[in-house]
Formats: C-alpha cells, sequence, structure tokens
C-alpha cells in the first residue's frame, strides 16, 4: 500500500549516520526513494512515507535489527514542533496525551492509544497497515522511540512494567531487554509497553503553560498543513496510478488536477517531490507487485507501465532497486 502521509527527514538522516559509519555511502542507503543527499542540508523539507520506507527497507537488508538501534537514538528534539511542545508539557498524562492527538505530528504507521489495566497503564500501537516486510521493523521503531520520549519527558527513564509485540521473537531477542528493560512477551494482540499508572501525574521539569499555548497553536496548524497536503497528494498519486500504463506528463496531469504545469510543479516541489519521482516511485512499487506476486513475464511488465522498450524497464528498474528485475524476482 502506498502512503502520502508527510514527514520529516529525522530518520532517514539517523539511517544515513548510522551506516556512514560502517563504510556504506548514501547513495546505497537512498536508493530507491528519490532523496538526494543535498536534500538534507533542506531544514524545510518534508518527505512521504513511502519515500521514508523505501530507506528503512534498503537499511532493513542490510541489519535485520536496525528498527531497535534507530528507535533507541530517536529522541524527543527528533520531533520538531512538537517536541517542544510535549517537553513544555505541564504533566506527562499531558504530554503523552498531546502527542496522540497529532500522529501525522509523530509520523508514525500505527493508531496509538492509551490503555488503562488497574494500577498500570499500557502505550499501545497497532493496525499497521503499511508494507508486511517491514512490519518488525516499524514496530521496533515505534515502540523503542515512544520509549526513549518518554524518557526524554521525564529527565530519567521511566520504569517499565512489561512490554509486548504481535511478531514472534526475532534472533536477537535478547536486544529488547536492553532496549525496554521488562519482561517481554511475543505473539500478542498488538505492540504496546506499560507503566504505573502514577507516572501520569507526574509534573515535568520543562513544563511551560504560555509557550506551551503557543507551540500548541503552531503544532495545530502544522498538522493541517500535514493532513492537507496529504490529502491533495493522495489524489495526485491516485490519477497517476490510474495512467502508469500511458502517464499523462507533468502538463496533462495538471489539467486533470485543473491547475497550470506551473503549479503542480511547485507544489510538489514544496513537497519534496517532482511529477518524475512520483512516477518513478509508483511504477517502482506496481513492478515489485508485478514481479514477485503476479509472476507477469518482464515484457508484459514494461508493457503495463508505460514502458515503449523492455530494456528501458530494464535499466529504469535496476536504477530503482540496484539490482536486475530477474534478480530480484529471484
Amino acid at each position: 500500500m502506498l502512503h502520502t502521509h508527510l514527514t520529516t527527514l529525522n530518520a532517514v538522516s539517523l539511517i544515513l549516520d548510522t551506516f556512514r559509519a560502517e563504510g556504506i555511502g548514501a547513495t546505497a542507503v537512498l536508493r530507491g526513494s528519490g532523496i538526494e543527499e543535498a536534500d538534507l542540508a533542506r531544514p524545510d523539507l518534508h518527505i512521504t512515507t513511502a519515500q521514508e520506507m523505501q530507506v528503512c527497507a534498503n537499511a532493513f537488508a542490510w541489519r535485520e535489527s536496525i528498527g531497535l538501534e534507530l528507535g533507541q537514538r530517536m529522541h524527543v528534539s527528533s520531533y520538531g514542533m512538537l517536541g517542544y511542545a510535549l517537553l513544555l508539557s505541564a504533566t506527562f498524562g499531558d504530554a503523552l496525551t498531546f502527542a496522540l492527538r497529532y500522529p501525522a505530528l509523530l509520523g508514525t504507521l500505527f493508531h496509538l492509544r492509551l490503555e488503562q489495566d488497574g494500577d498500570q497503564v499500557w502505550l499501545c500501537a497497532s493496525d499497521y497497515t503499511d508494507r508486511p516486510a517491514l512490519a518488525v521493523f516499524n514496530a521496533e521503531l515505534c515502540m523503542t522511540s515512544l520509549r526513549v520520549i518518554c524518557n526524554d519527558l521525564l529527565g530519567q527513564p521511566l520504569p517499565l512494567t512489561g512490554a509486548r509485540f504481535t511478531h514472534a521473537a526475532p534472533s536477537y531477542a535478547a536486544d529488547y531487554q536492553q532496549a525496554f528493560g521488562c519482561p517481554i512477551r511475543f505473539g500478542e494482540a498488538d505492540n504496546a509497553f506499560a507503566f504505573d499508572r502514577g507516572w501520569l501525574a507526574r509534573a515535568l521539569p520543562l513544563a511551560d503553560t504560555v509557550t506551551h499555548s503557543a507551540m500548541a497553536e503552531r503544532c495545530r496548524r502544522q498538522n493541517a498543513e500535514f493532513t492537507g497536503s496529504q490529502a491533495w497528494l493522495g489524489r495526485i498519486r491516485l490519477a497517476l496510478r490510474q495512467q502508469l500504463h500511458a502517464p499523462p506528463g507533468l502538463e496533462g496531469l495538471a489539467r486533470q488536477m485543473k491547475c497550470s504545469g506551473r503549479t503542480l510543479r511547485r507544489r510538489l516541489h514544496s513537497l519534496g517531490s517532482s511529477y518524475q519521482e512520483l512516477l518513478d516511485e509508483l511504477r517502482f512499487e506496481q513492478a515489485k507487485h508485478l514481479l514477485v506476486e503476479a509472476r507477469l513475464p518482464v515484457y508484459r511488465i514494461a508493457e503495463l507501465l508505460g514502458f515503449s522498450e523492455t530494456a528501458s524497464f530494464r535499466h529504469a528498474f535496476v536504477r530503482w532497486s540496484g539490482v536486475a528485475p530477474r534478480q530480484f524476482r529471484a
């Protein structure tokens, strides 16, 4: 499923830093995402979660436990205005409630909720709908980053009473103990960790009512911008995806969206994208589906994706994935 949520470059930057230290360059890490290394110098740039997930898929291919590692480096400062607003909240409970109000700003692929259970509270993440192959990675990234946010807000480690995950125990399950410091269960109905209910009333050390109100309003406006852009980008993707066999071109797509080509180009640029990048992304997603699940011949896939020659499709697929279509299928 292609997602049109917008997010920041924070996770991508962390992944690049992690693998750069191991001698793996940006070109390999960013392959197929439509993100350039120069984009990291643009603090106002927003990318789609589909782009972010492609970088995560590249990282996951190198090391399965990378989700746990990255989550432990996603501090509250990684969330911009939202992180600042959380730090300024009156209590820990207020901060969590505020964070769950703006999942788009958290960049999560899960539905988050607080669940009361006697004297303890569970912070739960469920209803994951992105790439199944990255389900474990995203669960680890989500839960460990939430754990780090909680510690940052309190200014001390939040003692956990338990944690649970939907997936089976991985080969590196011992690393979960270091990340969560509590009993771990696998194969459960959702992903969650629990803490004593009394922590919800704990006053935060950086609480500031006036500044928090100002930052809350900025978060509200940014969330409206994110969700508004998300809906518009979703319409663009849907229209383009329905025409992969005969792409309309920038001007043709602009006419369909009832705007000028210049306006369409400018709006896509403001979101860190372009007509060609969207077309490549959609073609790549569909090509992977047709290669692996539909098992169609390569020449037929080229036709369905609007390539005039099979060789052109092969060259494009190598550029997107780093391997030829037949190698990818194998």
